[in-house]
């Protein structure tokens, strides 16, 4: 069995790193010993996670549904950093009135938008730091409901996140020649603050049953750590009680 790869020295992003399992994953990366940087579109929450880390994580505010803005901060982490060794896409959203009969067509379009085209964004922009190296890792975060269509998730996310996960098969069909590996994650419900969004948020005794957004950074950096010949192309986390059927 092969060593796991250090990534002392790594040049990493987190996408949507400003809350949450991102969060978790960010500080996870930066203790490791990768060079971080965070973005998302809140600058006072990224602020706060770089602060964990004693200011050695950077921070750069974006909307991945503002293709220009990604842009920007592929442009900012190409100078700031030059080659990109791991990008992680943890940006997404939900919304209270999720049925098909309760769904605005506006919210369709803003989960679309974040959850699925966002992360087409990020790896197009993200990509080109990779591939003249012929090596690189993109990790995206998903859900079960990209698994499994439950009424639980609703039918824009439910669909963004199949969206999600179509699009990292495509894509490490077409960049493993390059080197680059594209990993989707599937995580099951994890006490985060997207479920407040929920149209009934969940009890703390219904929390207290969930994975924790630690739980999803561990299993993150396993697989970051994993050498450049393995490849994961997908997994499955959840709670032992949450249901998968």
């Amino acid at each position: 069995m092969l060593p796991p790869v250090s990534l002392s020295g790594q040049n990493a992003v987190v996408v949507g790193g400003g809350t949450g399992m991102g969060e978790a994953i960010a500080l996870g990366l930066a203790k490791a010993g990768a060079k971080v940087a965070i973005a998302g579109r809140r600058q006072a929450k990224l602020d706060a996670v770089a602060a964990q880390a004693g200011g050695a994580i950077l921070t750069h505010t974006v909307d991945v549904a503002d293709r220009a803005s990604v842009k920007s901060l592929f442009d900012w982490l190409g100078q700031a950093l030059g080659q990109l060794h791991l990008l992680v896409n943890c940006a997404g959203t939900n919304v209270p009135k999720r049925s098909m009969g309760e769904l605005a067509p506006d919210d369709w379009d803003k989960l679309m938008a974040t959850n699925a085209t966002g992360a087409f964004n990020c790896m197009h922009f993200g990509l080109p730091l990779m591939r003249p190296h012929k090596t690189g890792l993109v990790i995206n975060i998903s859900s079960t409901s990209g698994k499994r269509a439950a009424p639980l998730g609703g039918v824009a996310y439910n669909a963004s996140k199949f969206a999600m996960a179509a699009l990292g098969t495509s894509a490490n069909e077409d960049e493993r020649e390059n080197g680059i590996r594209v990993t989707t994650l599937f995580p099951g419900e994890v006490d985060t603050p997207i479920l407040d969004d929920r149209p009934v948020p969940p009890s703390a005794e219904r929390r207290a049953t969930m994975l924790k957004a630690a739980d999803i950074a561990d299993i993150t950096l396993a697989v970051a750590k994993l050498p450049p010949l393995a490849h994961v192309p997908e997994l499955v986390i959840k709670p032992m009680r949450q249901s998968f059927i």
